[in-house]
């Protein structure tokens, strides 16, 4: 099929796709998220319908905060909503977020992510809004540029339908939210492929009405409570796999094939680059022309942050890997990157017991993979670079043998890469 191709920033695509798949949008402007909130109330005054022949009702609140009370209502009624929001404003909402996910209510967030405000206001990109929101029970899906913010979108809605698990799709607030890209713009069939009205349904049947007296929002004892939360962890549990046959589905219509996890550059790569976000594209262009150059590099780009896809991730690095390098300014990824990978080493973790002084001396000479300081003492964990999945025997003599251990399995010298957790 041939789609038409316009030029458009990742804010005018998010609103591209939420306009046309909801019935009602809640909205509050806050920087740099306001223009899919004014898109969408521009269309819907001019009369543009979404794919089920209706206007979606935009409606301004007197707060994020109101913005999300408003979502849940709408969607414990049984339409399909949405909201748009950044910073400060996405944390107003985690009241009702923690609501919506604990009655698993089907609904898609789109937060170009900003700075939040603390010593000072900043309003340019950063995470430290989405990662605030990681224990509300939501999964979250990232975008790198403009066309993915548009197919992850979509792809969002069919998955949270589908798990019944909400999204929080989030893209880089300044960078991603208003670059300007040639983007392929999807089309109501498109949308409707992808949209199970059968899922909508559903949706609908859950509602609250008098016709069908159901009741929510009980009080709880601990006992009745800790089961109830125990029952939404097969639905979490399932958001990968759910995703993944959505992102299969969309390559289908579409010929552009996403993964939880993706990675980019040499099947040989012996370093590898770890990041989620605009970075991602700038640095699959600086592989191109670093390993036109003989080197062998990568990346990993990870789309799926929560619930964090360990297979996929541990799958998608090279079994030639020596070296990983995470792009993480809070170290959120990096310690799960870590964790996952000790996890997955099948025997590789190495253990022993050293003195701070000995350490100091260990990590130039090593990588650390973490550490955990215990007194005067610090328990520590390596993983060998040349061989990562290799079994290693525990040192108990201290940091000469653990080093010498390491050079072995190793067979010589490598950079300092300073892990510790």
């Amino acid at each position: 099929m041939e789609r038409k191709k316009t030029i458009m920033d990742g804010n005018m695509a998010a609103a591209h796709v939420a306009h046309a798949v909801n019935e009602v949008i809640a909205i509050y402007p806050i920087t740099p998220s306001s223009v899919m909130g004014e898109i969408s109330d521009e269309k819907s005054a001019k009369g543009q319908v979404n794919i089920w022949g209706s206007v979606p009702y935009v409606v301004e609140l007197q707060s994020e905060g109101g913005a999300a009370g408003t979502v849940h209502g709408s969607l414990t009624a049984g339409a399909l909503t949405t909201t748009f929001t950044a910073s400060q404003g996405l944390l107003l909402m985690i009241p009702n977020m923690y609501k919506i996910a604990g009655e698993l209510t089907p609904t898609v967030f789109h937060v170009s992510a900003r700075a939040l405000a603390v010593q000072g206001l900043s309003i340019f990109g950063d995470h430290s809004d989405v990662m605030a929101c990681r224990a509300c029970g939501w999964a979250m899906l990232a975008s790198n540029n403009p066309q993915e913010v548009m197919d992850m979108a979509l792809i969002a809605q069919a998955a949270a339908l589908k798990s019944r698990i909400p999204f929080l799709h989030f893209f880089d607030g300044f960078r991603t939210s208003h670059e300007l890209s040639v983007v392929e713009e999807l089309t109501f069939d498109d949308m409707h492929y992808m949209v199970n009205d059968e899922l909508v349904r559903e949706h609908r049947k859950r509602s609250l009405t008098p016709d069908k007296p159901t009741i929510k929002g009980t009080s709880q004892n601990p006992d009745v409570y800790f089961q109830g939360r125990e029952t939404v962890n097969k639905y979490m549990d399932n958001v990968g796999a759910v995703m993944q046959s959505e992102m299969d589905k969309f390559a289908a219509l579409t010929g552009r094939q996403y993964h939880l996890v993706d990675y980019y550059g040499a099947e040989d790569a012996k370093s590898v680059i770890v990041a989620m976000g605009s970075a991602c594209d700038v640095i699959e262009e600086t592989i191109d022309y670093l390993n036109a150059n003989g080197e062998k590099l990568g990346v990993v780009k990870i789309h799926l942050f929560q619930p964090f896809p360990v297979k996929a991730f541990v799958d998608a690095l090279p079994k030639t890997v020596e070296n990983i390098a995470v792009l993480d300014a809070g170290e959120i990824i990096f310690k799960g990157t870590v964790a996952e990978l000790i996890d997955m080493a099948e025997g590789s973790v190495y253990q022993a017991e050293i003195s701070k002084k000995e350490l100091e001396l260990l990590k130039k000479r090593c990588i650390v993979t973490s550490m955990l300081t215990l007194g005067n003492n610090v328990m520590v964990r390596f993983l060998s670079d040349s061989k990562p999945f290799a079994s290693a025997k525990p040192c108990e003599a201290g940091v000469e043998d653990a080093y010498m251990y390491l050079m072995s399995s190793r067979g010589g010298e490598a950079e300092c890469l300073d892990s510790s957790l």
